[in-house]
């Protein structure tokens, strides 16, 4: 079963070897050179993922998976790590943060799954003698984009016990926060709103997480239908011979409610 999967990972271990031998732009390539095509090529993933495009996933996946191998290549060449110990040091961890499918532990729904894979993740960084400068919060990267890295530092701190305890209640903290962006509009304090507004965001993150709701996803969906029904009001815009700039606001609202009807 696994004889063709094998065989393309041993293939694609090949190619590298020979590029980075004997392509100047593969050869020159270091870490620091490959980092931010490394996060460009996720982000193209996620665009796939979010379009449901099967042929793009594959595609988009392929490029990671390249770069994953590439950073294994470098690794190898210092003496630091190869492919073969990147996937044996994943598949260590993936059994040692499974305890209910490898082990005597009962995880009866996701929740408990995840539960107990950060606390797993906490002994971890205490065997390392990180616990105590990191603390809970320390495993998020830092690179992260602000809404992923506020849904995984909520996550994290719920994982710890620290959450509300039931999840209607985060809507009376999401109106705290509209109150208190408004008293700052009202005071006219551009820094006290920018802060008010991002508490805002957090509120509003953590409400998705409670409510089982990816906030990116979400907001990338929002994202995707406004740009149709705004594209429909351009369209109409052309049909009367004019520019969006040049219609008014109420013939642009009727365009729009029709975009909404479609």
């Amino acid at each position: 079963m696994y004889e063709k999967k094998l065989e393309a990972a041993a293939r694609l271990l090949e190619v590298m070897d020979t590029l980075r031998e004997k392509c100047p732009w593969d050869r020159e390539q270091t870490f620091d050179s490959l980092r931010s095509n490394t996060i460009e090529e996720c982000f193209e993933l996620t665009d796939a993922i979010a379009d449901h495009n099967m042929e793009g996933i594959r595609e988009e996946l392929g490029d990671v998976l390249l770069h994953i191998v590439f950073y294994s290549k470098m690794g190898e060449e210092m003496g630091a790590f190869d492919f073969a110990d990147v996937c044996n040091y994943l598949c260590d961890k993936l059994i040692y943060r499974h305890p209910h499918v490898y082990g005597d532990v009962h995880a009866d729904n996701p929740e408990e799954v995840i539960h107990n894979w950060e606390m797993l993740k906490l002994r971890e960084k205490a065997k390392k003698e990180r616990k105590a400068a990191g603390g809970v919060l320390s495993g998020v990267p830092r690179s992260l984009p602000a809404m992923v890295k506020g849904y995984r530092i909520g996550q994290k701190a719920a994982s710890a016990g620290f959450d509300w305890e039931q999840k209607e209640d985060v809507w009376a903290k999401v109106k705290e926060e509209i109150e208190e962006v408004e008293t700052e509009i009202r005071n006219g304090n551009k820094e006290g709103i920018e802060e008010e507004i991002g508490d805002l965001f957090f509120s509003l993150i953590n409400a998705s997480r409670l409510y089982g709701v990816d906030p990116e996803t979400a907001l990338e969906r929002t994202n995707k239908k406004f740009m149709a029904r705004f594209s429909h009001i351009e369209q109409g815009a052309a049909k009367m011979g004019k520019t969006v700039g040049e219609m008014t606001l109420n013939e642009m609202e009727a365009l729009w409610q029709e975009a909404k009807k479609n």
